[in-house]
C-alpha cells in the first residue's frame, strides 16, 4: 500500500507491504469552517467564561498579543486581523500594540519567517518582537508555584495593560495538549522556570503524557503559572489534516482551552487493536520536523502502540540539523542514553543542560523500542551519534525489521506523527 507521510514541505510517499499493515492511524473526519474569519469575529463577541474582547479593550492603554513561534503552524494571518481590529476600534492605538512571539527557549524568528508566520501586511504594520528565554533581565519574578517552580515571565507581557494569547490546540507529549496556558509557560518563561518545570520530577510522572490533562503535573503547574502571570483573553484554533481551521475557541484561559480540548480530542484520537511490531511515523512535516530536537515528538507519538522490543521508523526532514548547541552537547557528553538517564536521575547530582528534557523523552521510547530514522537532513554517521539507527529509506527500514521480526510482523502507520493521539485497545489506560 502507498502512504504519504508528512515530511518537510512536500511530504514523502512510501510503499508498505499490505499484508503486514494492521492500520493507518489518522484524524477523524471534521468539517473545516467555511468562513473562519467570521467565526473568529463571532467568538470574540461571544467568548467562553469572559466578557467580549471589545469590552476588555475599552479604557486600556496598551496590549500584548502573544503568538506561537515558527515551530507551530498557527494560521496567524487568519487569526490576528479580527483581534487587532477589535483592539484598535476600541481605543488601543496601533503603536501601543505589541505582537510578542512566544519562542520559549527556541531561537527567535525574523524576516521571511515572521512574514510567513503572520502574513506580510501584519508584519509590515505592527511591532513584532521575540521572547528571549535566556535573558533574565527581560523577565519579572512572580514567586514560586505550588510545586516549587520559580516563576520568571517576560516583562513586556507581565506589564502589558491587556494580555491576549493565541495558539493551536494539538496533542503535546508532556503537557497533554498545546494551547491555552502554554503560550505563557514555557512560551514566555525564562530558562530558570523551564529547567524546573521540565525537570525529571515532572516528566517522569506517569500522567505527564500526550492527551492527558487530569492529574498531569506539567499541565497543572503551567496552568497555575499562567494564572499567576495573568491572561485576559485567549484565542485558540484547531486544524484538520490539511491544516484548515475546524474549530475556534476564545475567552477565559482555562475555560475556553478546556472547551477546545473537549471539542477536538475525538478528532485527534485513533487506535490499533493490539500493539504492533513496527510503527512507521513522521514528525508532522514542516515546521515541526526541521530539527532532530523537535522530531523526537514523532518518536514519542509511536511509543504507546509499539511492542516492547519493537521498532519505530521515523521520517523527518531535519533541514536545520540537530538542534541547539546545548542539545548537541548532550550527545557529546554521554556514550549512551542509559548513561545520560543515570546522570539525570542521580539524586546526588545537580546536572543540567538546556533542552535535556527532549532527550529524556526520547529515552522513554528507547527503553521500549529501537528507533530508525530516515532523513535527507543529516548523514548516517551523525545519526548514529544521536542514539538512533540511520536508514536510507522507509522501505529499507521496514525490510530490515521484517527480516528481524519475521514475515508476519505487524505494522501501524501514523502519517501525521505527534498530531495524532495513538493508543492500543487492548492496553490498560
Amino acid at each position: 500500500m502507498k502512504v504519504r507521510l508528512d515530511y518537510g514541505r512536500s511530504g514523502l510517499e512510501v510503499e508498505l507491504p499490505d499484508r503486514n499493515v494492521l492500520k493507518c492511524l489518522g484524524y477523524r473526519p471534521a468539517q473545516p469552517l467555511e468562513d473562519p474569519e467570521q467565526v473568529i469575529t463571532e467568538r470574540l463577541t461571544q467568548p467562553v467564561g469572559s466578557i467580549p474582547l471589545a469590552d476588555l479593550a475599552r479604557g486600556r492603554d496598551n496590549a500584548c498579543v502573544v503568538i506561537c513561534d515558527i515551530t507551530r503552524p498557527v494560521p496567524n494571518a487568519v487569526v490576528l486581523p479580527a483581534i487587532l481590529r477589535t483592539l484598535e476600534e476600541n481605543g488601543i492605538r496601533r503603536d501601543r500594540i505589541l505582537i510578542l512571539v512566544a519562542t520559549g527557549l527556541h531561537r527567535p524568528n525574523f524576516g521571511d519567517e515572521l512574514r510567513e508566520m503572520v502574513g506580510p501586511e501584519i508584519a509590515a504594520q505592527y511591532r513584532i518582537e521575540n521572547h528571549h528565554g535566556q535573558n533574565r533581565e527581560e523577565h519579572v519574578f512572580l514567586g514560586h508555584s505550588p510545586r516549587g517552580v520559580p516563576i520568571w515571565i517576560d516583562r513586556r507581557y507581565v506589564e502589558a495593560d491587556l494580555k491576549i494569547t493565541t495558539g493551536l490546540i494539538e496533542p503535546h507529549f508532556m503537557a497533554g495538549f498545546s494551547g491555552g496556558r502554554k503560550l505563557i509557560c514555557p512560551g514566555l518563561a525564562h530558562l530558570d522556570t523551564v529547567r524546573v518545570w521540565h525537570g525529571p520530577q515532572f516528566l517522569e510522572h506517569p500522567l505527564a503524557r500526550t492527551g492527558c490533562l487530569d492529574g498531569n503535573p506539567v499541565h497543572e503547574e503551567n496552568t497555575w503559572i499562567g494564572r499567576r502571570a495573568g491572561c485576559d483573553f485567549i484565542v485558540n484554533v484547531a486544524l484538520d489534516e490539511k491544516r484548515r481551521i475546524v474549530e475556534v475557541v476564545a475567552g477565559d484561559m482555562e475555560e475556553a482551552f478546556l472547551e477546545g480540548v473537549q471539542k477536538v480530542r475525538p478528532m485527534l484520537q485513533d487506535s490499533v487493536p493490539e500493539p504492533v511490531d513496527i510503527v512507521v511515523t513522521s514528525a508532522a512535516g514542516y515546521p515541526l520536523d526541521t530539527t532532530f530536537y523537535q522530531s523526537i515528538k514523532g518518536m514519542v507519538a509511536a511509543e504507546p502502540i509499539v511492542k516492547p522490543g519493537g521498532a519505530v521508523i521515523l521520517a523527518a526532514s531535519l533541514s536545520e540539523g540537530i538542534g541547539s548547541p546545548e542539545f548537541q552537547r548532550l550527545f557529546q557528553e554521554h556514550a549512551s542514553l542509559q548513561a545520560f538517564m543515570e546522570r539525570l536521575l542521580d539524586p546526588n547530582s545537580d546536572y543540567f543542560v538546556m533542552d535535556q528534557w527532549q532527550l529524556e523523552e526520547m529515552a522513554k521510547v528507547r527503553r521500549k523500542a529501537r528507533i530508525k530514522v530516515v532523513t535527507d537532513g543529516l548523514p548516517p554517521e551523525v545519526l548514529q551519534r544521536l542514539f538512533v539507527e540511520p536508514a536510507k529509506t522507509v522501505e529499507a527500514a521496514v525490510a530490515e525489521c521484517l527480516a528481524e521480526y519475521g514475515p508476519n510482523a505487524t505494522i501501524a502507520v501514523i502519517p501525521k506523527g505527534p498530531y495524532v493521539i495513538a493508543s492500543c485497545d487492548s492496553c490498560p489506560a
